[in-house]
């Protein structure tokens, strides 16, 4: 029997709406409004105290302390604060733009936990499972005993195994490599090949996991916060849950509902002009960044294959407003619901006690969450307020209370002097009028 046109237009929507209900989107009982502009006093701001932004970005440039940035603040769900300042490119001195693409590093992370636990409310895993049970070579780890003369080291059992909670709150004992604080790791890592954070060389994330696991921690699992490559493994353990590719899990699942069409591992050619360079000073004068252990070029050349669910991410300061604004809508945002608002509760709670060891905050899944101590010490918003920042100098935090996002987005190496890191939510803060 030939199916008419009716029968047919009719299997595409269901086969669009099945498709939507597999990959875990659902339609929100509540439907936010996009993130759109607003004057300042239409949400309870200050256009007046708001321009204390402006003269703190100009006064930073003209001192020479950053080669520029772009600023976004945004309340109850509009933005009313969005500008450029300084230069994107040293070399070209082409101004920055509002649309810029930066390296957001570490900012990544947040996205990487988002996708862990979407992947955690279908029912795929418990939080306390050990990673092992899903990438096996995490079997039976092993603690650095010491490191002898000759580069080789000894080891211990480790008295637990590694659990997925483990490496969402940096309690795995898994360090960071060229750029852990212990020089120990540093040389087991880089004679082990191990890629940190970002690469134009031909490997995948999975490959570099496998022989990760087979390293020795720092500590036995869930006795001490260590930052590092935790996320890394959960980018790779996204994969094998998923059975996709990290990529296309966070275009499908998270960028495409949420609209972030600027927020890519590896940039298309079309946008990669508006890719922002990594800026050091030398002399005197703002210059390129050079090649070290990573090419500051990764997000356009190389093999463009080694997503890291830890650092690898670009994106532009109204894309991870996008994002952040779920989290204010508790999970929701233009109508797509990605998180229920229990488990936006569970990725703020204090998973750690008191291993963060600063009673001003406590760490969650991927943020860290302002305490009451922290709110009576003032410039950083609210109790319950969370915020992290990224490798090459990029900031954000979002208040739930005061339904507050402020995003910083600058690109540099060696740099000493910013004011812009504690003053910037302090003048977001005292802009508030209502």
């Amino acid at each position: 029997m030939k199916a008419t046109k009716k029968t047919k237009i009719f299997l595409i929507l269901l086969l669009t709406l099945s498709y939507s209900y597999v990959i875990g989107q659902s339609i929100s009982t509540h439907k936010s409004h996009p993130l759109r502009g607003r004057t300042a006093g239409e949400v309870g701001m200050s256009d007046k105290r708001l321009a204390r932004i402006d003269s703190m970005c100009i006064q930073t440039i003209q001192e020479g302390d950053l080669p520029g940035m772009v600023v976004l603040v945004a309340r109850n769900g509009k933005i009313v604060y969005h500008k450029a300042f300084g230069v994107a490119n040293p070399k070209t001195e082409r101004e920055l733009r509002r649309d810029d693409i930066f390296r957001i590093a570490s900012q990544t992370k947040a996205i990487t936990a988002t996708a862990v636990m979407m992947l955690w409310e279908e029912g795929k895993f418990s939080l306390d499972d050990p990673i092992s049970k899903y990438i096996s070579e995490f079997k039976d780890p092993r603690v650095l005993d010491s490191l002898l003369a000759d580069g080789t080291y000894l080891t211990k059992p480790a008295k637990t195994e590694i659990t997925i909670r483990h490496l969402l709150t940096h309690t795995s004992g898994i360090g960071y490599g060229v750029i852990d604080s212990d020089e120990r790791f540093r040389k087991i890592y880089e004679e082990s090949g191990i890629v940190d954070l970002f690469t134009t060389r031909e490997i995948t994330i999975g490959e570099n996991i496998k022989k990760l696991a087979l390293l020795p921690l720092h500590h036995n699992p869930g006795e001490r916060f260590t930052y590092g490559e935790s996320y890394d493994v959960l980018g790779y353990f996204i994969e094998v849950v998923s059975g996709i590719p990290l990529d296309e899990f966070f275009r499908s699942r998270i960028f495409a509902p949420l609209g972030m069409d600027d927020t890519w591992f590896y940039l298309p050619k079309h946008k990669e002009k508006r890719l922002v360079t990594v800026q050091k000073k030398e002399r005197n004068k703002w210059v390129s960044y050079p090649i070290t252990f990573y090419d500051p070029d990764y997000p356009i050349k190389g093999a463009k294959q080694f997503f890291s669910g830890g650092a690898g991410l670009c994106s532009t300061a109204e894309d991870y407003a996008k994002f952040l604004q779920m989290y204010l809508n508790n999970g929701e945002l233009n109508g797509v619901r990605l998180l229920s608002r229990t488990t936006v509760q569970t990725i703020m709670a204090n998973h750690i006690q008191d291993l963060w060891g600063d009673p001003r905050a406590h760490y969650g899944l991927a943020f860290l969450v302002q305490s009451q101590i922290g709110q009576n010490a003032g410039g950083k918003g609210s109790i319950g307020s969370f915020s992290w920042e990224g490798y090459f100098n990029t900031q954000y935090f979002a208040d739930p209370e005061e339904q507050i996002i402020g995003i910083i987005l600058k690109q540099t190496q060696e740099v000493n002097a910013d004011q812009t890191r504690w003053k910037f939510p302090l003048l977001v803060g005292q802009a508030i009028n209502d």
